[in-house]
């Protein structure tokens, strides 16, 4: 590092002007991002996928569809609608009207169905058509897949813009506060905007040839912002403490090499974190994965590189327009720090009894994947979701598409007895309803009575008719119906039964059900690996970093109960329907990105803490005095840190997008717990229980030098 910080030193003005030009270009991409964003990420290249496809160009199934809800409207107004539609919007590939089919009007509701096939690639497009057409017209609204994804688009452009509006002017306050002028909290916030429009560019510049989830726009510059303010306030305080007896160059080479590394080392958590996730094979993971390390990699970067120069040339300008008096404080946390020192294992007992209480709804912890309900009911797509809900029971009878292949084909005898096979079998099963195949759809119920019947020259044509819908060359479809919801356990346990069953033909599964076990499946068969890495990589970081076997152990050991503390909060909060929050059931998504984001991000602060204590323990102190004198001299600024991460992630609980307002507020309950809890209490109550041995690691040649205190 010594070289890096004489370099970086040595050239602040090109550095300079290499970020400002970035930031130029990474501006005009940036801007282009939320075009580029389709889908809530929820996908797994499997078998749902496939036959979805499959269906949409063999058999012309609608891919997509979008439903339009009548309310009070004559039949003379909805068919001179849906005519204007079929005109003006081209992308329409089939149209099922209301007018004469009972089971589509109910209690002065209508609803059609618009259907898409394979074709169609620019859904915004067909909404903002759709929408055109309707025109905001009293007693008609739409809903549906693509809507809902276009209102999520919305609102999460909305969102970020709100959470900013809340979260920026508190940040400024937490750091004028820390510091007590205004360049020096402004300093900050510069770094966080550069990393957080540079990681949104490249991610606008890889989205020509990515898939990128609606939901990266909120969540990475929900990280990059806090971890770059983050990076920068510790810089910057550490920064201060050796310009009181070191020239700007010096401070700023010093920093470097000891802010500066533990920097490099917190993103490193992060980043494996981030990485650790991205083996979940789900399109949002993979997404938030990229765009989080691209964030946190230019945080990190734009740290050590940026604001060192910065500070090479802004100089002692540094401490200009100060308008508040910072007081110190190093008194008040050093009879904490002594009071911690005195009763260790009470704290501990205590400590841990807080964390295990809070850990104690997470026996009731419920997951979904999230679709409409991820809007509040004031954006028109839900309500409408909810209104055919609630009205036509949509949704509530689960689907599932059974494709299979035969060599030989269908149409002959053999083909034709195994359709009745497997139509006969899945009837059979308790759970089924009902089936569509061609024998349902005919009325027909055995072979001999099919060729029968299509020996008779007017039904012949018929049969016909229906053996071409329901049969293509060597594949065969037909429609599996639940007696259970598309989104409950019980029609994923019936898919993974079925999907292994032997039918005597290679056969695969599509439909909601379908999705949601292969989401479900995909993340839990991959989570424990993803921890495993967490934790092994983590462990074996800290053990280079502070040459200690106990300190990664017991790192390792306080994030995993902190977050389970977290996890069972954000039940309290979010299932059991307090402090304000709507009742609903946590996203699939919220146990995984918080447990990988916030793990990493934890470390941040253990880091700092324990480099310091390290710098101490080294110079001669004894294990007790270098606990102190670290807690001591880093308790503030972790605090002001931690208050930041808090108040950036938290203020996404006031945006409309749920599953983004359970990540905000997941990382910041976690955050608050790791820094107050864990941080300023377990942490240094282990250090003065654990003493040298702390420090121990075996097979270590010699021991760690220290420079004994005069």
């Amino acid at each position: 590092m010594k070289l890096f910080s004489k370099f970086v030193t040595k050239y602040p003005k090109s550095i300079l002007t290499f970020w400002l030009a970035l930031l130029l270009v990474m501006t005009y991409f940036a801007i282009q991002l939320p075009q580029k964003l389709e889908g809530d990420g929820f996908s797994v290249m499997d078998d749902h996928a496939q036959v979805t496809e499959e269906l949409s160009e063999t058999f012309d199934l609608p891919k997509q569809t979008i439903f339009i809800l009548f309310e009070q409207k004559t039949n003379d107004e909805i068919h001179n609608l849906l005519n204007t539609l079929e005109e003006q919007v081209s992308t329409i590939s089939k149209i099922t009207s209301p007018i004469g089919i009972d089971s589509l009007n109910k209690d002065g509701y209508s609803y059609a169905i618009l259907a898409f096939d394979h074709t169609v690639d620019d859904y915004p497009k067909v909404v903002a058509d759709i929408r055109t057409v309707i025109d905001n017209q009293e007693g008609i609204s739409i809903t549906g897949a693509p809507v809902i994804t276009q209102d999520i688009n919305v609102a999460s452009q909305k969102d970020l813009a709100s959470a900013e509006a809340i979260g920026l002017p508190i940040a400024i306050i937490v750091l004028l506060l820390a510091f007590g002028t205004i360049v020096s909290a402004l300093l900050p916030i510069i770094i966080g905007v550069i990393s957080v429009v540079g990681a949104l560019g490249i991610l606008a510049l890889l989205g020509d040839s990515l898939n990128l989830s609606i939901f990266i726009l909120n969540i990475t510059p929900m990280l990059g912002l806090a971890l770059s303010i983050d990076f920068a306030l510790l810089f910057i305080n550490r920064y201060r403490e050796e310009r009181h007896h070191s020239s700007i160059i010096e401070s700023a080479q010093i920093t470097i090499q000891t802010a500066g590394r533990s920097i490099l080392f917190s993103a490193l958590c992060v980043i494996i974190g981030l990485g650790a996730m991205s083996i979940i094979e789900v399109e949002i993971f993979q997404n938030i994965a990229l765009g989080g390390t691209i964030a946190v990699s230019l945080a990190v970067l734009a740290g050590v590189t940026l604001l060192p120069s910065l500070l090479v040339l802004i100089g002692d300008r540094l401490n200009k327009g100060r308008i508040l008096k910072v007081k110190p404080v190093a008194t008040r946390w050093q009879k904490f720090a002594g009071f911690v020192m005195k009763f260790p294992v009470s704290i501990v007992i205590i400590s841990l009894l807080i964390l295990l209480i809070g850990m104690i709804p997470l026996k009731d912890m419920e997951l979904n994947i999230p679709s409409a309900d991820s809007l509040p009911t004031k954006y028109e797509s839900r309500a409408t979701y909810d209104q055919l809900q609630e009205t036509f029971g949509v949704g509530e009878e689960a689907v599932v598409y059974l494709l299979a292949d035969r060599e030989e084909g269908w149409d002959d005898e053999a083909g034709l007895n195994k359709i009745l096979e497997i139509q006969q079998k899945l009837q059979e099963d308790p759970l089924v309803n009902d089936v569509t195949s061609i024998f349902t759809i005919a009325k027909i119920d055995t072979l001999e009575m099919w060729d029968m019947t299509k020996q008779s020259p007017e039904h012949a044509a018929t049969l016909q008719t229906i053996q071409e819908s329901f049969i293509k060359e060597n594949q065969m479809y037909m429609m599996v119906y639940l007696d259970a919801e598309g989104s409950s356990s019980e029609a994923q346990d019936w898919v993974r039964e079925w999907k292994d069953m032997d039918l005597g033909v290679n056969f695969a599964l599509g439909g909601q059900p379908k999705f949601n076990q292969e989401i479900f499946d995909e993340i839990s068969n991959k989570i424990l690996i993803a921890i495993g890495i967490i934790l092994v990589s983590t462990f074996f970081i800290l053990m280079v970093a502070f040459k200690s076997l106990l300190i990664p152990l017991k790192a390792i050991l306080m994030n995993i109960i902190g977050l389970g503390s977290a996890f069972g909060l954000l039940v309290f909060i979010f299932q059991y329907g307090n402090l304000g929050m709507e009742q609903s059931t946590l996203s699939l998504i919220i146990p995984v990105l918080v447990f990988c984001l916030v793990f990493g991000l934890s470390m941040d602060y253990e880091v700092f803490l324990i480099s310091r204590i390290q710098e101490e323990y080294l110079k001669g102190s004894d294990n007790t005095k270098a606990t102190i004198d670290g807690l001591v001299s880093t308790s503030k600024i972790i605090t002001s840190a931690a208050l930041i991460m808090i108040v950036l992630t938290g203020a996404f609980a006031f945006t409309d997008v749920l599953p983004v307002k359970q990540i905000g507020v997941g990382i910041a309950i976690a955050v608050a717990i790791d820094a107050t809890i864990i941080r300023l209490m377990l942490v240094p109550s282990l250090m003065k229980l654990f003493g040298d041995w702390n420090w121990w690691l075996p097979f270590r040649k010699s021991k760690p030098q220290r420079k004994l205190n005069d």
